[in-house]
């Protein structure tokens, strides 16, 4: 690589040559380039213009262009970025970097708010909102029933209460059933309610109440069965909470179809067809499940061009009998509804079946005919930020900020970084909305102007791919190079709301296939058992060849003689992988013994661990939910989902298939993260165990020495001592926290202050502090460590190697009730990098295991058969 300052495009295209074909600029564009980016020029202001997006409340913004004409691959344009950190860095930038917090609450569009709270404050006041009495709601009710007066009837019908600070007590002395007996409609929407029994015996006095909002009252949180209550007894509701329940009719359709509002509650003896003159009917998130019924049909809507259905999950309805069924509304013109859902997984398909359809998904029929696009993300609604006016500017953006990121890894010729590079770009950049069919492309790029890695300034490039006009919206492809076959439609769920019945659909087909699974049969095979105790014929002393200084250093028994020679070696105790080429190249042989069993990986690597355990035991209790990211993204959104729904915890934990250290492992509760953060590598994502034992306010986990045998029997033994790990501060699960290493993780050999504890000492501690018995945890954790061993056995019988042998690093914690839960299972050979080999500071248990004699421990139980210091399992 040059050392010299660039002078040349003749230096830098040889510089940048790689970075320049991974971004997939055009050659052509290549001169430009190097012009701009020698002289920063920053020039896109000359040709775009920044608009918000009204229709949804400028909580978005879109970039226009704004000159005459650009033809494709023409121009290329340089992008600033406006904040480039390490994620474990973002929260602590953000509150620190003057200015940093409100200038992303702005790009993200969160600090809406912010600037008008005196207005707001003001106008509340003068509208007579703030800190509302009862007396004021008697004002409103009075109100109300003298405008139904004026219209000549004293009959108020539709009554809405909203966010007028109404509790218990107050609704009791209200006495609305008895003030409007023939109530239809009655809102409570953003009030204090909170005891169910009270609520449900107000409600249930209505007889002919049709529609019931009490959305965003406390007492939702509190009480499942109330919905079940109040729909049971109040016989005509159709209407819960924006809900359809299932005695939706008529009145529903009416409602959403603009027939039936304040001024129109409808009567009792309403007209024969009362929705014959209906057109366009919004039934979206709903949450019907049967559509086949009698009133919702052709007779009774003879005019309904326009239908939504997106946001049902019509799951009492099968696809075929949707089809026949929406087949028979001859007038209808327009449909959308979720894709993949309730009506198939192709909008190709369903216009087949419906061809008077002129348009899908606000996209033309003719156009998705033609080209058989499945109308995936150019359909969906975009995932807009959500915030409340608690909220601070870091937290916003924090939970925002998921939209907008774009992220790289540095690397140079001698290694490449263990964490990514996350960025925003500038205004401009980040106006760039989603297009299925962009006609702009953008890509990371890092000059270098001295020709070194330690001289680079990173830019996003941008640059048309197809003719531009003034007025066009100027988009991009989120997912640039993402086909159905890398997960597309699920990974679009990080900025689209995607179908959700679909993702639940398939999350639980697939629990259901897990929960069949209580265990398999081992694989038929003959059991044969390896000697204990190794012995050479000539009776001389084991040869052990190792390339673990530690082994080297400590092996001291006479039973063993370290060899320089792999191929003079009894025993090959290596931290490589052995491979073919390995023996090829070291002359190592399969008669040999050697501290690997093969397809070890199904223990050692986090996906290849969470398939195994689940093909052999289904759904184990002491294994989180666990879903490999690159297979089974849209089970997790599903389970994500029904979580959500039912109001469970859901927060996650994403882990990087191979790398130790906790590098690159994140704790979240935001979809768009858990999605993004795929792009960094792949990644198993686990429910996190939110509720952890604790030991003195701290989260800990174990780590247990498990010496194998042999697979086949499966022989095992567990070291009497394990290792405690504590996190350095107290445990919390506040979002604000979960970027703090330290509160959070256990493994601080590299990060933080090292803290570990005498393993008596711990015992006897826990003991007091949470009453148990350690024994009675301790014989659960061995069934769990046997039990996953034995799952490797029955899923890989091909790991049985008469001349293998291994030491592993099984990570355990427990639950808030003391159940052991499997974290991972570790290739540890020298117990260095996974235990942090100081074990007598660690274990502070000489009399069991001193630090030198480690390894002849761990040498006498696999070659000699030894089982001092270990226990059978």
């Amino acid at each position: 690589m040059a050392t010299s300052k660039i002078k040349t495009l003749e230096d830098f295209i040889k510089v940048h040559a790689i970075l320049l074909a991974a971004s997939g600029i055009p050659s052509s564009l290549y001169p430009q380039l190097y012009q701009k980016l020698s002289t920063e020029n920053f020039d896109g202001g000359n040709f775009f213009g920044i608009e918000s997006c009204e229709e949804f409340d400028n909580k978005q913004r879109k970039l226009i262009f704004t000159s005459d004409y650009m033809e494709k691959e023409s121009q290329i344009f340089l992008i600033d970025h406006a904040w480039t950190f390490r994620l474990s860095d973002a929260r602590k930038q953000l509150l620190e970097i003057p200015g940093l917090a409100q200038r992303m609450a702005s790009l993200m569009c969160v600090d809406l708010d912010v600037t008008s709270d005196l207005e707001e404050v003001n106008t509340e006041s003068e509208n007579g909102h703030g800190n509302i009495t009862r007396r004021d709601v008697e004002e409103i009710i009075e109100r109300e029933i003298r405008e139904a007066q004026d219209k000549g009837s004293d009959d108020v019908r539709w009554l809405e209460l909203d966010e007028l600070d109404i509790d218990d007590a107050t609704l009791c002395s209200l006495d609305l059933s008895n003030k409007f007996p023939n109530l239809v409609a009655l809102s409570l929407y953003g009030n204090k309610l909170q005891n169910p029994e009270i609520v449900v015996r107000e409600i249930t006095k209505f007889k002919h109440l049709r529609a019931l909002w009490l959305n965003e009252n406390p007492v939702l949180q509190s009480d499942g069965q109330m919905e079940d209550t109040i729909v049971k007894e109040v016989q005509g509701l159709e209407i819960y909470n924006s809900h359809f329940t299932n005695k939706f009719s008529l009145w529903a359709l009416g409602f959403c179809g603009g027939i039936y509002d304040k001024d129109n509650a409808g009567c009792f003896d309403d007209a024969v067809h009362p929705l014959e003159s209906v057109t366009s009917l919004d039934l979206s998130n709903r949450y019907i499940r049967n559509l086949l019924i009698e009133t919702f049909s052709p007779t009774e809507l003879p005019s309904l061009s326009h239908l939504n259905l997106r946001g049902n999950p019509l799951d009492q309805n099968c696809v075929t009998d949707l089809l026949k069924f929406l087949k028979q509304f001859t007038t209808l013109q327009t449909l959308e509804v979720d894709i993949p859902g309730p009506l198939g997984r192709s909008a190709v398909e369903i216009l087949e079946f419906l061809p008077n359809l002129l348009e899908f998904n606000g996209v033309s029929a003719s156009i998705i005919l033609e080209t058989g696009k499945h109308v995936i993300d150019s359909a969906l609604q975009p995932r807009l930020p959500e915030w409340t006016r608690d909220d601070s500017l870091v937290d916003r953006v924090v939970s925002a900020m998921w939209l907008y990121l774009m992220t790289y890894r540095l690397a140079d010729e001698e290694k490449i970084d263990e964490t990514s590079v996350w960025y925003v770009m500038d205004e401009l950049g980040s106006a760039l909305r989603h297009s299925d069919k962009p006609n702009f492309r953008v890509s990371p790029f890092l000059y270098m102007p001295d020709g070194k890695l330690a001289s680079a300034i990173s830019f996003t490039i941008l640059w048309p791919i197809h003719n531009v006009r003034k007025g066009d919206e100027c988009t991009r492809d989120f997912l640039f190079g993402i086909g159905e076959d890398k997960q597309r439609s699920a990974r679009s769920t990080a900025w689209f709301h995607a179908p959700r019945n679909f993702f639940i659909q398939e999350y639980e087909m697939y629990k259901q296939q897990l929960s069949s699974r209580s265990s398999i049969p081992a694989s038929p095979y003959v059991e044969t058992s390896s000697p204990a105790s190794l012995t050479r014929n000539d009776g001389a002393a084991l040869r052990v060849y190792t390339d673990v200084p530690h082994v080297d250093d400590f092996l001291t028994r006479p039973e063993f003689v370290l060899t320089t020679d792999p191929g003079d070696a009894d025993i090959i105790w290596t931290s490589m992988q052995v491979d073919e080429e390995t023996r090829k190249a070291t002359g190592i042989t399969d008669r040999q013994y050697i501290n690997q069993f093969p397809f070890e990986a199904c223990l050692v690597m986090k996906h290849y661990l969470a398939d195994t355990v689940q093909k052999a035991f289904g759904l184990p209790e002491w294994l989180q939910p666990t879903y490999n990211l690159e297979t089974h993204l849209a089970q997790l959104i599903g389970d994500y989902t029904v979580r959500k729904r039912d109001g469970h915890d859901n927060l996650w934990i994403l882990k990087p298939w191979n790398m130790a250290r906790t590098i690159d492992t994140t704790v979240t509760s935001n979809i768009s993260a858990i999605i993004r953060l795929m792009e960094t590598g792949p990644k198993i994502c686990q429910k996190y165990i939110e509720r952890p034992a604790l030991f003195n306010g701290r989260k800990f986990d174990l780590r247990y020495i498990v010496l194998v045998r042999q697979i086949r029997p499966l022989e095992l033994f567990l070291s009497d001592v394990f290792w405690v790990r504590l996190a350095n501060n107290q445990y919390s699960v506040d979002e604000r926290t979960l970027f703090e290493y330290e509160t959070h993780f256990t493994v601080m050999n590299y990060i933080g202050k090292l803290n570990h504890m005498n393993t008596p000492d711990f015992v006897k501690e826990f003991e007091k502090e949470h009453n148990v018995n350690w024994l009675d945890i301790h014989q659960n954790i061995k069934k769990m460590i046997r039990a996953v061993f034995e799952s490797a056995a029955m899923v890989h019988p091909e790991m049985h190697s008469p001349m293998s042998r291994s030491m592993y690093g099984v990570d355990v914690m427990l639950d808030s009730s003391f159940k052991p839960k499997l974290l991972e299972v570790t290739y540890c050979p020298d117990c260095k990098r996974a235990c942090t080999y100081d074990t007598e500071a660690i274990v502070g248990n000489k009399e069991i295991i001193k630090g030198k004699d480690f390894f002849n421990f761990v040498f006498g139980c696999l070659f000699l058969g030894e089982t001092t210091h270990v226990t059978p399992l």
